[in-house]
């Protein structure tokens, strides 16, 4: 416990100034793009240069952006977002509206990817160099250069226009009137589907991994004296060789955390799901520079985040990992 409370102490304090490189850079990048709120707003209603002027005074474009963007901080500071200028809300309000939903998404896919990943990985692995290995390792391939939106497109096109087994957008029924087990069946039912799209290209790449993991495990000295001792294949697999392939998938679980979340963008896209991927593109479709800084930014916490777990579950497994901090 001591090893894993000095582990999240070293890894909180690295995440300030990931933090603030991501607010800054994502701050100067907005600023090279042509057009602002302003111009987005007046293209799409119309408007004369009084009323241009009066926009920018109103939203704050009008001052120079090193005082916007300390401003920015200031904000912060006090856990204030700021206010979107598109949805006429505080930033705080709207994403936590939509922060569920893409997590609800992320959570159900990686859940997909990791779980029957790990279990192909085991029956690949069990047996390397034999049919099932091989047939598992070439499909693992062809699924992993599969394009999400592609994905979700022929799942769609199958499973909701064809056969009509599930919905084909949406989080759930609108207006329906569910409560309870009844609206959970349904979220669950509208989940299938992009679920499946963004789960099955993962799941491609945690097989890999954990096939990878297995055929080293199985040169090493314990494996071999265990097989001299004569315990049966199938205890070693799984007592043995399995249980130490994992760790190399635990890690990979943290670092496809970003990927994950970038892939539920187009997912949330594809789907018409009201997360924050719909909620970025609005952002960026309306020249929302606050509502987008603050879409990143909490996604950039919300990976940091995932990236902690994952860590202190691994210092739970393998006991070297946080040792130097205990050292020190």
């Amino acid at each position: 416990m001591r090893r894993a409370l000095l582990l999240l102490r070293r890894r909180l304090i690295g995440a300030i100034p990931v933090l603030l490189i991501v607010v800054i850079g994502t701050f100067l990048l907005l600023e090279a793009a042509p057009g602002d709120a302003v111009d987005a707003y007046v293209g799409m209603t119309g408007g004369d240069a009084g009323l241009i002027a009066e926009l920018r005074q109103t939203w704050g474009l009008d001052q120079p952006a090193l005082a916007r963007l300390v401003a920015y901080f200031w904000s912060l500071a006090h856990l204030d977002l700021g206010y979107s200028v598109t949805f006429s809300r505080p930033i705080r309000d709207v994403i936590l509206e939509r922060l569920p939903n893409t997590l609800l998404l992320m959570g159900s896919a990686t859940a997909l990817s990791f779980g029957v990943g790990s279990l192909l990985g085991i029956v690949a692995g069990a047996r390397p160099g034999s049919f099932r290995d091989r047939f598992l390792s070439v499909g693992s391939l062809a699924l992993y250069a599969v394009p999400g939106f592609w994905l979700g497109l022929v799942l769609t096109v199958l499973f909701s226009v064809q056969l009509r087994w599930f919905p084909s957008s949406g989080i759930e029924t609108i207006a329906s009137g569910k409560t309870g087990l009844s609206r959970a069946l349904d979220i669950a039912q509208h989940l299938v589907l992009p679920v499946s799209a963004l789960g099955i290209i993962y799941l491609a790449l945690y097989l890999r991994v954990m096939r990878a993991g297995m055929a080293e495990v199985w040169r090493m000295d314990f494996v071999l004296a265990a097989r001299a001792k004569g315990i049966s294949r199938r205890r070693i697999v799984w007592r043995h060789v399995a249980r130490n392939a994992l760790l190399p998938l635990v890690t990979m679980l943290g670092l496809q955390s970003a990927a994950m979340l970038g892939g539920s963008v187009v997912i949330e896209s594809v789907f018409s799901i009201p997360g924050l991927g719909r909620l970025a593109q609005e952002a960026v479709g309306s020249r929302d520079t606050p509502l987008l800084l603050g879409i990143i930014l909490v996604s950039a916490v919300l990976v940091i985040l995932i990236n902690l777990v994952v860590d202190m579950f691994y210092a739970v497994l393998d006991p070297r990992v946080g040792a130097s901090e205990e050292g020190g």
